[in-house]
């Protein structure tokens, strides 16, 4: 358990934490890093975070975060973007044989290779959805610790390696995509409209329960106003690169309480169980834009198995169709979220012990 914090050191570690991502965000920012808001704002949290500083951000002030990109992604939606929602059931189907084989080939992966136990392979294997996979985690008994990290480190490898391997290849723009405040015909009473709708549609969502329920919330308002012409305002740019920030200091302020040895004990299997799961998605990316005219960077994020918010964030940054991308994280998190009681069960039934096969090391939670 975490010891409790009063409101005062609660307050200072924000600060901290929101200072120090700002900083690593503007660096990263202005030596021209693809996305570098994010990317820079994750990376200095994170490195901070392993160094002992106690790095964290509020549940509350995550939330207006993710109220906050789920608006600005839903500013970007034209008429024009609708459009193209009639090619998602074939990608979505194209998306859902890309799950199956990733989740499959990393399991196998992390049991093979590392000794895994098969509960703990799947939870590891299973692309997004962290909070759902740490649940099961800490239900089935399985690998808390190990989970935790490999599920961590491949949003912070697709964080930073999208975005330099799209700009590499030169398929994406660079940069922050801020709306600017007001846009033409815009005005302040159509920018109050759409932060009340749009925040009311988010915490809608989140009664109901619905997984990124804040973030796809918002957008769905936001996207429905902008996207048929309703408003044109559009948060402040300054407010939009604020929020962007704060979800990479979200993201890395999970390495927070994380022995750097413990660390450093999980990476091969890290970095392994990545390039496997990379590997597959980016044939089944092949795929897809062979089968569709879709943008191969939408669809390298759409396909990319991270976090819903954090791509959702990617999607912000790099100028893709939120539409497209926020459609198939969320179709994606449907299917393992109700797959993997099925799969957890026929792990427990079916597969036989690894050789090698060890024990769960640890089952300390990995603490936000």
């Amino acid at each position: 358990m975490t010891p409790s914090v009063s409101p005062k050191h609660l307050l200072l570690r924000t600060a901290e934490t929101l200072l120090i991502a700002a900083c690593g965000g503007l660096a990263f920012a202005l030596i021209g890093f693809p996305a570098g808001l994010v990317s820079g704002a994750l990376l200095t949290v994170a490195a901070v975070a392993l160094m002992g500083r106690p790095m964290t951000v509020p549940l509350s002030l995550a939330r207006v975060i993710s109220v906050l990109v789920g608006i600005s992604l839903g500013a970007v939606v034209t008429p024009e973007t609708l459009h193209g929602i009639a090619a998602f059931p074939l990608s979505i189907a194209v998306l859902t044989g890309a799950t199956v084989c990733m989740i499959m080939a990393t399991t196998a992966y992390l049991r093979r290779v590392h000794g895994w136990d098969a509960q703990s392979a799947v939870l590891g294997a299973s692309p997004g959805a962290l909070a759902q996979v740490m649940t099961l985690s800490a239900d089935c008994g399985a690998d808390l610790r190990a989970i935790a990290i490999v599920q961590v480190m491949r949003v912070v490898l697709l964080t930073v390696g999208i975005p330099a391997g799209l700009a590499l290849f030169g398929l994406s723009a660079s940069g922050v995509g801020a709306p600017g405040a007001v846009a033409a015909g815009g005005s302040l009473a159509q920018l109050a409209i759409l932060v009340v709708v749009s925040t009311a549609t988010a915490f809608a969502m989140l009664k109901l329960r619905l997984p990124g329920g804040l973030i796809f919330g918002a957008m769905i308002s936001s996207g429905f106003l902008h996207g048929g012409g309703f408003i044109q305002s559009a948060l402040p740019s300054w407010l939009v690169s604020v929020a962007v920030i704060g979800v990479g200091a979200v993201t890395g302020s999970r390495f927070a309480n994380t022995d750097p040895r413990t660390l450093l004990r999980y990476l091969g299997a890290a970095f392994g169980s990545f390039a496997v799961a990379i590997t597959i998605a980016f044939c089944f990316v092949l795929l897809l834009t062979t089968l569709l005219s879709v943008r191969v960077a939408d669809a390298v994020v759409a396909f990319s198995p991270g976090a819903q918010d954090t791509m959702m964030v990617l999607a912000l940054s790099l100028h893709l169709d939120p539409i497209f991308v926020g459609a198939h994280h969320l179709a994606r998190f449907v299917l393992v979220s109700l797959s993997l009681p099925f799969l957890l069960r026929r792990a427990r039934k079916t597969l036989p012990p690894a050789a090698g096969e060890r024990p769960p090391r640890t089952r300390v939670p990995f603490e936000d």
